[in-house]
């Protein structure tokens, strides 16, 4: 809405972080009662960060064209990369980091 008034701003940012602090805060609420959550949310916290990262996988290969130049080949050395640097350190984002930095390097730099 062009031309809102403070007030309406306001509301607008209370509003949502009251919305905000909710959905962070339900959870506790729900499962705080000293015992373990349900097994389907057990299952599912288990499940979901490798489906997720799957996910990315595919979707990040999805384009790769092997009868083209670079024939994936950055893609596979920055999954390798990633894997390894997964298995040695078992730190996920850190090896997420080193992997898109690997990649952008090898597109930009040496896959032109």
């Amino acid at each position: 809405m062009i031309g809102a008034s403070f007030g309406y701003s306001v509301f607008i940012i209370v509003f949502i972080a009251i919305l905000t602090f909710g959905a962070r805060f339900f959870p506790f609420a729900l499962f705080s009662r000293g015992g373990k959550p349900p097994a389907v949310v057990a299952y599912i916290g288990n499940i979901l960060p490798p489906a997720v990262m799957i996910m990315l996988v595919v979707y990040c290969v999805k384009n790769v064209t092997p009868a083209a130049w670079p024939h994936g080949i950055p893609e596979a050395i920055s999954i390798a990369a990633v894997v390894l640097l997964y298995k040695l350190t078992k730190n996920s984002l850190a090896a997420m980091v080193v992997g898109t930095i690997l990649y952008m390097f090898l597109i930009q730099v040496i896959f032109k």
